[in-house]
C-alpha cells in the first residue's frame, strides 16, 4: 500500500445527532495532539434539540484541522467528509474540497433515508459525487456482524457504529489508538459489555483499512515543530475554568460561581463543579436573575464572585450589573456569545452582544470590556478579568463565543508563577478618624480611584451600601445634582485608568502598508491566516486583534496612522466597527458575516485583496 506524506488535513465527521459525531471528533483530536500536530476543531451542533432522526435541521458535525505548521483555524475546505447518512452529506458536501473524499455509511441510504433529507435521487447512484473519490462503507451491517455474539440489544449496538468509522479515520491518518482506547476503557468501566463492545468495533475499523481494498492510499503527518513545553487539548470554556481558578489562587480570595444553564456556556459551570477539592464553590441558580444576584452578595462578602451566561442572559442580569457599578464591587461576568436574537440560533457562533456589553445598562454605568482571542487565550483573558475587577473594584465582562468556547486547541500549560498575585483592597481596618476616634469612608479613593473593600462583621466598618447614588466618600444617600455628575465622571475615569496598564498593542507584520486588518474574540484565527498567506505574496497588509475594549488601547491611533486601509471583519453587522468610528473619527472598513458559522479564511483574503487592487 502506497503511504503519502501531506503537511496538513481538514476532516469533518457528520451525522445525525444521536450518531455521536461530536464525540468521535474530540476522540480523533485527542490521537491527532498526542501524535503532536498542531490542530483546531469546530463543533457544529443542531439547533434544535431532539431534530427528527435523518433531516438536514438535525446534523451534528466537527470539524478538525491538523497539521505539522502552526495553524490558527479549523480550516475552510475539508479533504476528508464522513457521512453517515444522506442528511449529513447534504448539508456538508459543500464543504468539501474539488477532488475530495467522502467515507459514507450506504447502508443509510434507503428509500426512507433519502426523503428525510429532501433528496429525489440516491447520490450515490448518478452523477453528482462525480467531482469527489467516494469509499463506499456498510457501517451498519460490519458493526452488527462485529457484535453478533456481544449480547447487547439492536440500539446498542447501532450506537457503536461511529467507533468503526473512527477506526477507520484513524487508520487512514496513521493516529495512534491508544488515547482512544483508554478513553473507552475509563468511560465504560462500569458498563463491561459496552466497553468491549466498542474497543471491539474500533478495532474492526482499523482492521477493515489494513485489510480490504478499499483505500490505496495511506496518510502521514510529521510532527508539528511547537514551543517547548507541556501541552493539552483544550476547549475554551475549559481554558475559562481554569484562568478564573488560576486567579483565585493568586488572589488569595475564594472563588464563588453562580450561573444559570444557558447554551453555550452551560460548559463552565460543568468544570468549575468538578474541582471543589480546589474550594471553588458553584451554584446553578433558578434564573438569570438569581445567578447574578448571589455573585454580587458573594463579591459584597469578600469572594471573588463570577457570573457567566449567554446573550439572552446577559440581558436579564443588566440591571444587577448596574448595581455592582453603582455599589463598586468587584464582579466578573462571562458572556459566551451566540446567534440571536431571543432565542435565535442557540448552537451557532457570533459576535453580537459587543454593543451590549458596552452599553446595555441603563443610564451612565460605563465598566470594562475584554475579549479572548482563542480557546487558550481565554485561560489568560479569564484571569485578567479577575485581576481587573479585583484592583479597580468595578464589573468586568468578559466575551467568548460558541466558536471559542466549544472548539479546541494545544495549549501550552503555564506556571503559575508566571502569573503575578494581585491584592485587592480588601480591609478590616479604620481608614479615617471622626472626632479622635476610628471611621470608615467606604468611597475613600486609592490612586487607582478604587475604594476600599470591607469585610462584613467588622464593626468599625459599618456603612451604607445599595442603588441610590452615593455621597462622595461617605457613600450615605445623595440627591445632589453636583455630586451625582462627579460620581458619574469618577466612575466613568476609573475605567478609562486601566488602559495606563493595557500591554503595547503587537502588529503581527509591518507598522505601515496598505491595509491593516483589526480584530476581536473568534475573528482571530481567519485574520491571522488571510494576513499570513498575504504576507508571502508580498502584499502589505498587517493585523492587529484587540482584547481590551473598554477601555481601548493609547496606542492604536498611531498604528491606525500607518495604513491606507482599515478593515474590521466581524460576525455582526457592525459594532466594533461603530465603536472605532466613535473613538477615532476614521473611515474603517467592515466585513459582516452573520451566518452562524465562523469566517472562512478566503472570505477575508478576497476582501483584503479587493482594497489593496481597488
Amino acid at each position: 500500500m502506497q503511504v503519502q506524506t501531506l503537511s496538513d488535513v481538514t476532516l469533518l465527521f457528520a451525522g445525525d445527532s444521536g450518531d455521536g459525531m461530536q464525540l468521535t471528533g474530540e476522540q480523533f483530536s485527542l490521537a491527532t495532539a498526542l501524535a503532536n500536530n498542531d490542530l483546531a476543531t469546530f463543533p457544529d451542533f443542531p439547533a434544535e434539540i431532539r431534530a427528527p432522526h435523518g433531516t438536514t435541521f438535525g446534523v451534528s458535525a466537527f470539524q478538525v484541522h491538523f497539521s505539522e505548521n502552526k495553524i490558527y483555524t479549523p480550516g475552510d475546505e475539508v479533504d476528508l467528509l464522513v457521512a453517515m447518512n444522506p442528511a449529513a452529506l447534504v448539508v456538508n458536501l459543500h464543504r468539501l474540497k474539488k477532488g475530495g473524499s467522502i467515507i459514507v455509511n450506504d447502508d443509510s441510504f434507503g428509500k426512507r433515508d433519502l426523503d428525510l433529507a429532501k433528496l429525489t435521487e440516491n447520490p450515490l447512484e448518478n452523477d453528482s459525487l462525480a467531482d469527489f473519490q467516494v469509499f463506499k462503507v456498510s457501517l451498519n451491517k460490519l458493526t452488527t456482524e462485529a457484535l453478533k455474539d456481544s449480547g447487547l440489544d439492536k440500539k446498542s449496538v447501532d450506537r457503536c457504529k461511529n467507533m468503526f468509522a473512527l477506526g477507520m479515520a484513524l487508520w487512514l491518518y496513521s493516529r495512534p489508538t491508544a488515547p482512544v482506547e483508554a478513553w473507552v476503557e475509563q468511560k465504560f468501566a462500569k458498563k463491561p459489555a459496552i466497553r468491549d463492545a466498542n474497543l471491539l468495533v474500533l478495532r474492526k475499523g482499523m482492521d477493515y483499512g489494513e485489510t480490504t481494498e478499499t483505500f490505496s492510499v495511506r496518510y502521514e503527518i510529521p510532527q508539528a515543530t511547537l514551543p517547548q513545553g507541556v501541552y493539552r487539548s483544550i476547549h475554551g470554556n475549559q481554558a475559562l475554568a481554569y484562568g478564573l481558578m488560576a486567579a483565585a489562587e493568586k488572589s488569595g480570595l475564594e472563588l464563588f460561581y453562580a450561573s444559570y444553564p444557558i447554551t453555550p456556556a452551560s460548559d463552565l459551570l460543568h468544570e468549575l463543579s468538578n474541582h471543589k477539592n480546589f474550594g471553588i464553590k458553584t451554584f446553578q441558580a433558578e434564573d438569570e436573575l438569581a445567578a447574578v444576584g448571589a455573585a454580587i452578595g458573594s463579591s459584597f462578602g469578600g469572594s471573588l464572585g463570577v457570573t457567566g451566561t449567554s446573550g439572552p442572559g446577559l440581558a436579564l442580569k443588566m440591571e444587577a450589573i448596574g448595581l455592582a457599578v453603582m455599589t463598586e464591587l468587584p464582579l466578573v461576568i462571562v458572556d459566551v456569545q451566540r446567534g440571536g436574537p431571543s432565542t435565535g440560533l442557540p448552537t451557532k457562533t457570533e459576535q453580537a452582544d459587543l454593543l451590549q456589553a458596552m452599553y446595555g445598562r441603563n443610564s451612565e454605568a460605563p465598566l470594562c470590556v475584554l475579549a479572548a482571542a482563542s480557546p487558550g487565550d481565554c485561560f489568560e483573558m479569564a484571569y485578567e478579568a479577575c485581576r481587573i475587577a479585583v484592583k479597580y473594584m468595578i464589573p468586568v465582562i468578559l466575551l467568548s463565543d460558541g466558536y471559542i468556547a466549544n472548539g479546541s486547541e494545544p495549549w501550552k500549560i503555564p506556571s503559575l508563577a508566571d502569573f503575578k498575585p494581585f491584592e485587592s483592597t480588601k480591609t478590616t481596618e479604620a481608614n479615617h478618624t471622626k472626632n479622635g476616634e476610628p471611621a470608615y469612608l467606604p468611597y475613600k479613593r486609592d490612586e487607582n480611584l478604587s475604594r476600599p473593600w470591607a469585610v462584613p462583621g467588622v464593626p468599625v466598618l459599618q456603612h451604607r451600601i445599595g442603588g441610590l447614588e452615593k455621597a462622595h466618600e461617605t457613600g450615605n444617600v445623595s440627591y445632589d445634582a453636583a455630586n451625582h455628575e462627579f460620581m458619574v465622571k469618577l466612575r466613568a475615569e476609573k475605567v478609562q485608568r486601566i488602559s495606563q496598564e493595557i500591554p503595547k498593542t503587537e502588529i503581527y507584520g509591518k507598522e505601515t502598508g496598505d491595509v491593516l486588518v483589526i480584530g476581536w474574540g473568534g475573528t482571530y484565527g481567519s485574520i491571522t491566516s488571510a494576513v499570513e498567506r498575504l504576507k508571502g505574496q508580498g502584499k502589505a497588509v498587517s493585523s492587529i486583534h484587540i482584547r481590551h475594549i473598554s477601555p481601548l488601547p493609547t496606542d492604536l491611533a498611531d498604528i491606525f496612522a500607518g495604513f491606507t486601509h482599515l478593515l474590521v471583519p466581524e460576525l455582526n453587522n457592525g459594532q466594533l466597527i461603530r465603536i472605532l468610528k466613535d473613538a477615532y473619527g476614521l473611515p474603517f472598513i467592515g466585513l459582516h458575516k452573520i451566518q452562524g458559522q465562523p469566517f472562512k479564511i478566503s472570505e477575508i483574503e478576497d476582501k483584503i485583496v479587493s482594497l489593496i487592487d481597488d
